[in-house]
């Protein structure tokens, strides 16, 4: 699997880029990845002194999301345009 980043062009209206892929799991290139971005909005929070990041995954199918560091909470509030691929329910 991975993941890859970089800081976004003064400019661009976005904080960061990102692509994920993991091709010995069968994703040649995943469209976007809101699990992969929990993990990189506290990064670049800290980098960039932002609570709110504007981030875009240049993948195949690509996206904005719009990311909020609830650190009080230890959480990652994610905006965007999505659809549905899975429904399930966890049972306790």
């Amino acid at each position: 699997m991975c993941v890859a980043w970089s800081l976004a062009p003064p400019g661009s209206g976005y904080d960061f880029f990102s692509r994920f892929f993991a091709p010995k799991k069968g994703v040649d290139e995943d469209p976007v990845c809101g699990s992969a971005h929990c993990a990189l909005a506290p990064y670049w929070a800290r980098k960039l002194g932002k609570r709110r990041l504007t981030a875009f995954q240049a993948s195949k199918r690509t996206g904005t999301l719009y990311l909020e560091l609830d650190t009080a909470n230890r959480k990652v509030k994610i905006q965007g345009q999505a659809v549905t691929v899975m429904v399930g329910t966890l049972l306790a």
